[in-house]
C-alpha cells in the first residue's frame, strides 16, 4: 500500500482524502466531542456528502439504505463508545443485510484512557459484536492506511462492516498520510463440483427442487438466470425471507420469499426433497418455540451450495444455465396493473393501493411488519420497483433504511416507507433528516397503536394477555399522534381513515419531491 502526504496535515484529514481517492463520498453522522477535528476536515476538503440523523441508530440505518441501493459504502460517523452502542441495532441489520459500511467511531484520545473518563469504554468489544473488521488507528500515520482497509473490507463482495476506531490524538496530530486505494477483494470462483452437482439435482429432480436466492441473488439478473433453469427442469424459485432488496414489478419474475410464521413456512418447504442455496442460508425460524423444531424444511430435504454470500450468485447461475443448456425463458404476464382500492383500510386493499399509485422505478422500504407479510401476492403486477426489508430483525430500521436509499436515489426515485407505528418510535429522528435534506420520502405509518406482531407471539406460545401483558402491548393510552410528530420535525402529514383518503394522499405527495407522512388508521 502506498502512502503519500500531499502537504503537512493531521490524521482527520488524511482520513478524509483517503475515503475520497477510494469513492467514499457520504458520510451519515451523529458527531460528538471526540470527532470534532474530523468534523473539521469534511468542512475544509470538498467532495463528501455529510448527512446528519438526530441519534445514532438512524445513521447506521441510513448507511444501510444507501449500501442496499447505490451499492457501494458510505461511512457513517459515531460518539465513542455509548454512541456505537446505540447505532448497534442497525448495524446488526446492515450486516444481516450484507452491506458494507465504513463505520467510524471517535474515542478517547490514547493517554486519556487510563484516566477512566465517563465515555470511556471497551469501544473495540461493542464494534465486534456487529462488524466484520475492527481496528483502532493509535497514531496520525497510521490513519489513512488503516482507512484504506476498511474501505477494501466494505467494497468486498457479500458486503462488510468495517470499524474504525479513531482516538481523538490520532485525529488532531500532525503527520497523517493518505493512502491510495486498495484493490477489491475477488470473489472467490464458483466452483464447478457444486454447479455440475446442482446441474444433476435439477435433471433427476427438478420438480421437487427448490432454488433458494439471497443477498443479490434477489436482484433482477440473477432472478432471469433462475427463471431459466425453472423454466427448463420444473423447479421452483424463492426468496429467502430475510431479504436485503428484491427487484419486483412488471417484466421481474414474481417472486415469493420464505413465509415467516412456522407453519406458513413448513407448507411451503416440505415437498422439496433437495434445496440448492443461491448466496442463502438453511431457512430457520426466528424464534425457537416449545416442541417445535427450528427448521422449516423436510428433515430428509437434502441441501446443495451453488454459490456463498462471499461469491457472484450471476455468475453461479449462469454457470448452472449453461451446463443444463437452461434457454431465455419469458415471464409470464401479471395481468392488467390493480386499481387502487376503496373503504376500510386493509393490507390486502393497501398492498393494490400502492401497486396502482407508486411511480416506476419507486423504492418501498417496508418495516410493515405483521400488517404487512401479504403485500407481495397484491403488487407483483405494479411498475418495476425495488423493495427492501428488515433483515436481521432489530425493530427500528424502516424509516431510516427509506432515507439512506433516498439519498443514494439522490431525488431521482420516490421512496415509499410502510411503517409500523411501534417500531416507528425506535427512529422517528429520520423524519426530521428527510425535511431537512428535502427528499421524496412518503411514509405510511400503520397506526394501530399496538404491538400486534407481540399479540401475535403471545397467542403462538398458548397464552392469553392479561391487564398487565396488554398494558405493556397497547400504544393507545395516551394515543401517539403521528401528524403533529410529523408536523413538529418539518413534514407536511394528514391522517387517513379510509384507503380512498390514503390513496388521494398519495397522488399528492408522488407530485413533491418533499417528504410527506400519512398516518393511516388501521
Amino acid at each position: 500500500m502506498k502512502l503519500a502526504s500531499i502537504c503537512p496535515m493531521n490524521g482527520a484529514q488524511s482520513l478524509v482524502h483517503t475515503l475520497l481517492a477510494a469513492g467514499v463520498d457520504v458520510c451519515f453522522a451523529n458527531p460528538g466531542t471526540s470527532e470534532m477535528h474530523f468534523v473539521a476536515a469534511l468542512d475544509h476538503i470538498p467532495g463528501v456528502r455529510c448527512v446528519l440523523g438526530l441519534q445514532e441508530n438512524v445513521v447506521t440505518g441510513m448507511a444501510d439504505g444507501y449500501f442496499r441501493i447505490a451499492a457501494k459504502p458510505a461511512t457513517s460517523l459515531l460518539h465513542c463508545g455509548p454512541g456505537l452502542a446505540n447505532g448497534l441495532g442497525n448495524l446488526h441489520n446492515a450486516r444481516r443485510a450484507r452491506s458494507g459500511i465504513v463505520n467510524i467511531v471517535g474515542d478517547q484520545a490514547t493517554w486519556h484512557r487510563p484516566f477512566d473518563a465517563p465515555l470511556t469504554t471497551d469501544t473495540e468489544a461493542l464494534a465486534r459484536t456487529a462488524s466484520d473488521w475492527v481496528k483502532t488507528s493509535t497514531r496520525a500515520s497510521d490513519v489513512g492506511r488503516d482507512a484504506a482497509s476498511a474501505v477494501q473490507i466494505a467494497r468486498r463482495v457479500g458486503g462488510g462492516i468495517a470499524t474504525l476506531v479513531l482516538p481523538s490524538d490520532a485525529s488532531w496530530d500532525d503527520g497523517g498520510m493518505v493512502a491510495e486505494p486498495l484493490p477489491d477483494l475477488p470473489a472467490p470462483p464458483i466452483d464447478q463440483h457444486l454447479v455440475e452437482t446442482a446441474a444433476r439435482i435439477l435433471r433427476d429432480h427438478g420438480a421437487s427442487t427448490l432454488i433458494l436466492l439471497g443477498g443479490t441473488g434477489m436482484l433482477e439478473p440473477a432472478q432471469n438466470a433462475a427463471w431459466r433453469l425453472a423454466s427448463a427442469t420444473g423447479a421452483d424459485v424463492m426468496g429467502e425471507y430475510v431479504c436485503p432488496r428484491m427487484s419486483r414489478g412488471r417484466g421481474r419474475v414474481p417472486l415469493n420469499r420464505v413465509p415467516y410464521g412456522q407453519a406458513a413456512a413448513q407448507q411451503a418447504l416440505w415437498r422439496y426433497s433437495h434445496i440448492i442455496l443461491v448466496g442463502a442460508r438453511p431457512p430457520v425460524g426466528f424464534f425457537g418455540y416449545p416442541g417445535q423444531p427450528s427448521v422449516h424444511h423436510n428433515p430428509a430435504t437434502i441441501f446443495h451450495t451453488l454459490s456463498r454470500v462471499d461469491q457472484s450468485p450471476d455468475h453461479a447461475l449462469t454457470q448452472l444455465c449453461d451446463a443444463l443448456y437452461a434457454p431465455a425463458a419469458a415471464i409470464r404476464d401479471l395481468g392488467d396493473r390493480p386499481v387502487a382500492a376503496t373503504g376500510t383500510p386493509t393490507p390486502e386493499g393497501l398492498a393494490q393501493t400502492i401497486a396502482a399509485l407508486m411511480p416506476e422505478n419507486a423504492i418501498v422500504s417496508d418495516e410493515s411488519i405483521s400488517y404487512g407479510r401479504g403485500f407481495y401476492q397484491h403488487t407483483f403486477a405494479a411498475p418495476p420497483h425495488d423493495w427492501l426489508h428488515l433483515t436481521g430483525g432489530a425493530i427500528g430500521d424502516g424509516l431510516p433504511l427509506a432515507t439512506g436509499a433516498a439519498i443514494a436515489a439522490d431525488g431521482q426515485r420516490r421512496v415509499i416507507s410502510l411503517q409500523a407505528d411501534g417500531s416507528a418510535m425506535y427512529s422517528l429522528q429520520s423524519l426530521w433528516t428527510q425535511a431537512r435534506e428535502k427528499m421524496p420520502v412518503t411514509t405510511i405509518i400503520l397506526s394501530n397503536r399496538k404491538y400486534e406482531i407481540l399479540l401475535n407471539e403471545y397467542a403462538t406460545v398458548g397464552a392469553t394477555p392479561g391487564v398487565t401483558a396488554m398494558n405493556m402491548l397497547d400504544l393507545a393510552n395516551p394515543a401517539i399522534g403521528w401528524v403533529n410528530i410529523a408536523k413538529g420535525l418539518g413534514l407536511d402529514a394528514a391522517r387517513a381513515e379510509t384507503l380512498e383518503e390514503c390513496g388521494d394522499l398519495m397522488r399528492q405527495s408522488f407530485q413533491n419531491q418533499a417528504p410527506f407522512l400519512i398516518e393511516l388508521m388501521i
